[in-house]
């Protein structure tokens, strides 16, 4: 099992310094709109990512007028002790695990597990395919660490020969053999991180029907089509096809970073043809297969997170997601709430005790 029993935050968005301990399984965080519900799911979030869900900007998660923060959260892992302290100082950021530093924050990636949902996760459907790509490969790399080595080296290689094709159009010289190297490098880790997607998916589908017929309380079809340009055609091929026209454009326009997934629902696309009530169904469904893939692939529940989730559901949907966390198979849950009455009524039928706790 995974529990986090508590947490300190020094100069963390909105605390100047505050520290929560857990005692129960599931937690509810309850406050009026802009305490700081919020951002304790994200300093708990950021304890297991080495980053904010809600924001690449650092500077946003440290508070007003001061030059950094530090975050200190005491864990269990399967009956062993755990300490993660996270510290961000004058631009510098270290990450600590039971006081050994990490030289690769990546590293740490995987190991306590975790998923939110929040309100912002309606742009996964509404949204550009980056924040699909973003999901799945957050997702992945808490599964599989060298998928997210793959990842992360494709990454600064594409940005390596994205720059390369900007000074040859700058400087009119030919540099064909070192844009052969960086297709060579491009192939060797975007491969595998497509056949990694492309496997994952056909499993993870049946996963997603299953629960969005559980929390819709109606069967309708659901299905995720995965889009690669390498189902097509070899990377190898395709980036020498594409040379010219990634000269003229300055970048590089085939490959992995360019996939996509399309949501549909009864063979229509959802983001435009599914209602609100069944976008919101689909997403738990999608964060809450995630959820159970870890759960099996880790032998133990990751730290479920969940912000707002009364104004995003009507009261039968809630009804059934709080049955289902309240459950054995889930682990240590934290949900987010204005009121702490309707926290408490949501938990009276559950077997699970809840802990409520006012910011």
């Amino acid at each position: 099992m995974l529990y986090i029993n508590k947490i300190s935050l020094v100069q963390f968005k909105n605390y100047s310094q505050a520290t929560f301990s857990f005692r129960h399984r599931i937690v509810g965080i309850t406050g009026r709109n802009g305490a700081g519900k919020t951002n304790l799911l994200d300093a708990i979030y950021y304890l297991c990512f080495t980053r904010s869900y809600f924001t690449n900007s650092e500077s946003q998660n440290t508070q007003y007028q001061t030059n950094g923060f530090r975050l200190e959260g005491y864990l269990e892992k399967n009956n062993q002790p755990e300490k993660i302290i996270c510290t961000l100082k004058d631009g510098r950021k270290e990450i600590s695990l039971n006081d050994d530093k990490y030289d690769r924050f990546s590293r740490h990636i995987g190991q306590f597990p975790a998923v939110m949902i929040a309100p912002d996760d309606a742009d996964i459907i509404l949204g550009g395919s980056e924040e699909r790509r973003k999901w799945l490969d957050s997702l992945l790399s808490q599964l599989y660490p060298e998928y997210l080595d793959h990842l992360i080296i494709y990454q600064k290689i594409l940005l390596q020969r994205n720059t390369l094709l900007k000074n040859m159009a700058t400087t009119g010289q030919n540099q064909d053999s070192l844009l052969d190297v960086f297709d060579l490098q491009l192939v060797m880790h975007g491969v595998p991180v497509y056949e990694t997607r492309k496997a994952f998916l056909q499993t993870f589908i049946p996963q997603v029907q299953q629960l969005y017929d559980y929390i819709a309380g109606t069967h309708e079809i659901v299905n995720i089509q995965y889009q690669c340009t390498l189902q097509e055609e070899d990377y190898a091929t395709q980036l020498h096809q594409a040379r010219y026209r990634d000269m003229q454009v300055q970048r590089t326009t085939t490959g992995i970073h360019r996939d996509d997934l399309l949501f549909l629902l009864n063979d229509h696309l959802m983001k435009s043809s599914a209602s609100q009530g069944q976008r919101k169904s689909f997403l738990f469904a999608l964060k809450l297969a995630q959820f159970e893939v870890i759960r099996q692939h880790k032998n133990f529940p990751p730290l479920l997170l969940l912000d707002d989730v009364f104004e995003k559901l009507d009261q039968e949907r809630v009804s059934r997601l709080i049955t289902l966390v309240a459950g054995e198979n889930y682990g240590q849950v934290f949900i987010t709430d204005t009121h702490a009455e309707r926290l408490q009524q949501a938990f009276a039928g559950a077997s699970a005790d809840i802990q409520l706790i006012a910011v």
